[in-house]
Parts: C-alpha cells; structure tokens; sequence
C-alpha cells in the first residue's frame, strides 16, 4: 500500500511542478487511463475468481495429506475408548 501512495504522491507532485512550468503533460488522454483501469479490473476478477474456485475445491475435496486421515482415525479411536 505504501508504494501506491508513493507513487500517487510524486505523480501530483510533478503534476504540480509541470502545472507552474505551463508544460503539457505526457500523459496519455483519460479514456486510455480508463482502459487501464479496466484492465487492473480484469486482472483482480480472476484472480479473486480462481481463489474462491480453488478454495470451494479445497473444501469439497478429500485431504491431501495422509497424516491428516491417520491422525484423525487416531482421535475418532481415542474418543471411542
């Protein structure tokens, strides 16, 4: 987070220093930053898309690790007894 701050806050900065010089800014024009901002979108969706899909797998799958099962099977006997 702190790298986004950081950069928001030079990026005014030299907005500021390039508002007293009366320069034009390189700048591409808002509509392409708005096409960046959908593709940062896009990007987040799948990623938050694959993670809610892998973890509802996760879940309804059987575990991975066989220790998990034998130390399971250890507590159901110990509860039993």
């Amino acid at each position: 987070m702190r790298s986004y701050l950081a950069s928001l806050t030079l990026g005014v900065a030299v907005g500021v220093v390039y508002g007293l010089v009366k320069v034009r800014s390189p700048a591409p024009p808002v509509i392409a930053l708005l096409g960046l901002l959908g593709m940062l979108a896009g990007e987040q969706a799948i990623s938050l898309v694959r993670s809610h899909v892998f973890k509802s797998e996760a879940q309804l799958g059987a575990p991975h690790d066989r220790g998990e099962v034998a130390i399971a099977d250890d507590v159901r006997r110990t509860e039993a007894n």
